[in-house]
């Protein structure tokens, strides 16, 4: 056992029972716990120094070790105690660990102490401080985030009716730089809007971010695989940093914003109890005022302060922040219909016909409309608010039969037929005048069109023409025309007039004129012999 870990009562107790009850080292350590070695190492050290018991029961502690260990507690009083406070600042930059400052150390104290003591007692240092700084956190490294348990109430101006808001914290690992925002929701907007307002007011990025476990950060959580929301990732993506969030019931993983919240409720929520706020934005600027309050209030067992250690540590070590802000995005999974018009928010927007009845991802932003399959865009689209027959359609996601009707509208129909021939000109304003609504109008005459490419256009007009003098006013009418080859016909107001057939059997009209009189005849006779009677 070494004199290091041995009390000095234990020394005298050997030195008693050795010289005054003169008992074996056997016996010497089994009375005081101890090897028999160190008994052995005690009883030849104090006979070199000539060191007898009555003598030592007399003596103090220092007295006894310089006697026993010459030299050792001068060193002791030589060596110099390495600057904690330091040493603990120090260790939060990056790359930078307690076997290099102890060389440091070492380097300018060549007397110092040794690797495993200047270890023990930083550990005995670090113990004396709060339970959030017992973690080292490298500068620039990590930023942590969570939501005050406490809201604060926001009047309606217009019902006078309190509405509350959501307090955001941020706190930097190295530095406890903090920031406090004010949201109306832990939603993902409001949440993800708060993030990036965060490095706004850093200046830069974290290369790490750790938050709580909410909905709109995390999807699912998990100690090991945690699924992130897709657009909080995609937001972690634009800003270039890694998402880490705490592990479920384990607080120690998140202990520096625990401490942050506290210390924003004692310092800001406290302070504005008894102001009343009309906006959001009035909130946030009372707590603006304040948090410049905190960020440089003095530490109370380091020096400086959370806006000092910021400018020496974090702010050097962050990574720079996007050229371009970003810009929200929803996402939406669904399956594209047979009308292949997918919809969101109440518009319909669509995509490649090819993509009917497959499972598609949507990504909405405040102006645009992507449409993905299998991470790969297949369709873009302005987006479109509050239109109540909302509907934008891509000429080229359409199938080509669809296209086609889309582009011959009712007016380049009439046009065309204008410029075909009077009699399909004719036909065709028919139709416009015999169908109640424009669209039923521009199938028929779509359809009849079409049989140009079939027949071709003198064929089309004869066709037309016959239908017209018929009052067949239909896509159908005029294919059965065309395909019985009657358009060759003569219309019906241009065949000769029937040739009567001259034949002793047939009577004609004069025959059945007096056969009408001598019915009428004799039903007079009959009347008037009926009324003589």
């Amino acid at each position: 056992m070494s004199r290091k870990r041995t009390p000095m009562r234990k020394i005298k107790t050997v030195l008693r029972l050795a010289q005054r009850e003169e008992l074996s080292e056997r016996q010497i350590a089994r009375a005081a716990n101890m090897r028999r070695s160190t008994v052995r190492d005690y009883i030849e050290r104090a006979r070199a120094a000539d060191l007898n018991w009555p003598v030592a029961s007399g003596m103090d502690d220092a007295a006894i070790t310089q006697m026993l260990f010459p030299g050792s507690a001068g060193e002791s009083q030589r060596k110099v105690l390495p600057d904690w406070g330091y040493i603990h600042t120090e260790l939060r930059r990056k790359h930078v660990t307690l076997q290099l400052l102890w060389e440091e150390y070492r380097a300018e104290h060549p007397n110092g102490y040794g690797y495993s003591r200047f270890c023990e007692l930083y550990r005995r240092h670090a113990s004396t401080l709060d339970l959030s700084m017992r973690q080292t956190h490298k500068a620039g490294e990590s930023v942590f985030l969570d939501y005050s348990g406490k809201c604060i109430d926001v009047m309606d101006s217009e019902t006078g009716l309190p509405q509350s808001a959501e307090i955001f914290v941020a706190v930097l690992g190295a530095s406890n730089y903090t920031y406090v925002e004010a949201t109306w929701t832990q939603q993902k907007e409001d949440w993800i809007g708060a993030n990036c307002r965060m490095f706004s007011f850093f200046g830069g990025v974290t290369t790490a971010v750790v938050p709580d476990n909410l909905k709109s950060a995390v999807t699912t959580a998990s100690r090991y695989d945690p699924e992130i929301n897709t657009t909080y990732q995609e937001w972690a993506g634009h800003y270039g940093v890694a998402i880490l969030p705490a592990r479920p019931s384990r607080p120690k993983d998140k202990a520096k914003v625990e401490v942050a919240v506290q210390i924003v409720q004692r310092w800001i929520l406290a302070a504005l109890r008894h102001r009343t706020f009309f906006s959001l934005a009035e909130l946030n600027e009372a707590i603006s005022e304040l948090l410049v309050r905190l960020n440089n209030r003095p530490f109370r067992k380091l020096k400086g302060t959370r806006a000092s250690l910021f400018a020496e540590l974090d702010q050097p070590a962050l990574g720079p922040l996007p050229d371009t802000p970003y810009e929200y995005a929803e996402y939406k999974k669904t399956t594209v219909p047979r009308d292949y018009h997918i919809e969101y928010d109440g518009q319909l927007y669509s995509v490649p016909h090819a993509y009917a009845c497959k499972t598609v991802e949507i990504r909405a932003t405040v102006t645009v409309v992507e449409v993905f399959h299998e991470n790969r865009r297949i369709a873009s689209s302005l987006r479109t608010r509050g239109d109540a027959n909302g509907k934008t359609t891509v000429a080229a996601h359409m199938p080509p039969a669809h296209r086609v009707q889309l582009e011959w509208t009712l007016a380049r129909l009439l046009a065309w037929a204008a410029e075909a021939g009077t009699d399909i000109a004719a036909l065709f304003a028919a139709i416009v005048a015999d169908r109640t609504h424009p669209q039923q109008a521009q199938r028929v005459c779509l359809g009849i069109k079409r049989l140009e490419n079939k027949v071709g256009r003198d064929r089309l007009g004869a066709a037309c023409r016959r239908a017209l003098a018929l009052g067949s006013l239909g896509t159908a009418a005029v294919e059965h025309i065309l395909a019985k080859r009657q358009e060759e016909l003569p219309l019906p107001c241009e065949e000769a007039p029937l040739r009567l057939i001259q034949h002793e059997n047939v009577r004609g009209a004069a025959y059945y004129r007096s056969a009408d009189e001598d019915a009428a005849r004799n039903t007079e006779e009959r009347h008037a012999t009926s009324s003589h009677d």
